[in-house]
């Protein structure tokens, strides 16, 4: 009983298969299907290999939101070198809330050679030029984002040299914490000190020709500082042409968070335009001299995350190629034996009639006389 339910289950599997089998002594080979089958298989490697690569590939998704952090503290990065001794500059922030954060919170005052070394010039030009490229090809953003944390540091290395010359600069560096509203970082002239109605710098001891806001930004980012992120004034260096200049820059901040297959931190973007000019006050150029960071911080906050192929949908694409090629390669082929046999069967038509005998009423008669062996005799 078991032996009959079996073999009538093993019955109905074979009516339900969909792949029936073809004896072989059925299958007609040729050298055209050969040729064929090998184009279709090459082209089954080729685009095998190439949809791996496209699924081993990640990109940056950019997703965008208001921004309801308003009571956290936003982190300035600094390392700035001025051309002028330490004892003469002074740096702080002044937000909107007219909140002073002095220097002393956090920034170095370090006293350094303004010229930089052949290795650092080298790391100044190699600078320079990602963020010229980065100007042009703005998809390479995505490529620092992805190797973030595995790159190399982006920070100005030590001089390899031992110069003599004594320091005519002084290199500020460190971070501040300030809060997440619009505000001023700058570089003058004295040391700040509060005041009453905001606050100001002891700008009188120093003469105006010691004035020299020549600068150099080896690094300012805002947010978590992030190794291997190239931020949009890293390597920018500035030559004052007169004592009494002023440099602006005007910069809007956009909060980002970053989530990678590396790393997974909250940082700030943000763009920049610059603007320089001589302060004189008998033509109308009024101001400070010295170097004035005003920056905006966005009420959008940016999500950038990367994302990879899921496997299933590699398999459906996978097995989209292999079936799409030999559907096609077998619809090809065929259209190509049916062409070739439509030209032969007419070359050989055109043939047959051509060698047609003429009958005695003046007919023509398209068989061939038959040859017997009575017509030996």
């Amino acid at each position: 009983m078991r032996r009959l339910n079996r073999k009538k289950t093993l019955n109905l599997m074979k009516e339900l298969d969909a792949f029936p089998k073809v004896p072989e002594s059925y299958v007609e080979t040729s050298a055209s299907g050969g040729t064929v089958s090998l184009i279709a298989f090459t082209t089954i490697a080729f685009l095998t290999i190439m949809e791996f690569t496209v699924y081993r590939d990640t990109w940056m998704k950019y997703e965008y939101e208001v921004d309801k952090d308003f009571t956290s503290k936003l982190r300035i990065n600094v390392d700035i070198t001025v051309a002028m001794r330490c004892q003469y500059v002074g740096a702080d922030v002044l937000d909107l809330a007219e909140t002073m954060v002095a220097s002393a919170d956090g920034l170095i005052y370090e006293p350094v050679v303004f010229d930089l070394s052949p290795q650092q010039k080298e790391w100044q030009r190699m600078l320079q030029l990602i963020q010229s490229r980065l100007q042009e090809e703005h998809s390479l953003q995505d490529v620092i984002f992805k190797s973030a944390f595995k790159s190399a540091s982006t920070a100005l290395p030590p001089r390899e040299d031992n110069s003599l010359q004594s320091p005519d600069a002084c290199r500020i560096h460190g971070h501040l914490y300030v809060n997440k509203v619009a505000g001023n970082f700058h570089i003058t002239v004295g040391k700040a000190i509060p005041h009453p109605r905001g606050h100001a710098h002891l700008a009188a001891l120093v003469s105006h020709e010691s004035y020299n806001f020549s600068h150099r930004i080896d690094h300012l980012s805002f947010g978590e500082l992030i190794p291997g992120i190239i931020n949009p004034l890293d390597g920018t260096e500035k030559i004052a042409s007169d004592h009494n200049q002023m440099f602006q820059y005007f910069i809007t901040i956009v909060p980002t968070k970053l989530h990678t297959y590396k790393i997974s931190a909250e940082t700030h973007q943000f763009s920049v335009t610059e603007r320089e000019r001589v302060i004189n006050h008998a033509a109308g150029s009024h101001g400070v001299s010295g170097i004035f960071m005003k920056y905006d911080i966005s009420s959008l906050m940016v999500t950038v995350t990367e994302e990879h192929m899921p496997f299933w949908q590699f398999l459906v694409r996978l097995c989209g190629i292999i079936g799409g090629i030999f559907s096609t390669t077998g619809i090809l082929h065929g259209f190509g034996r049916f062409v070739a046999e439509v030209i032969f069967c007419r070359f050989r038509l055109r043939s047959y009639r051509s060698g047609s005998v003429p009958l005695p009423d003046g007919h023509t008669s398209n068989h061939l006389p038959l040859i017997t062996d009575n017509s030996t005799h």
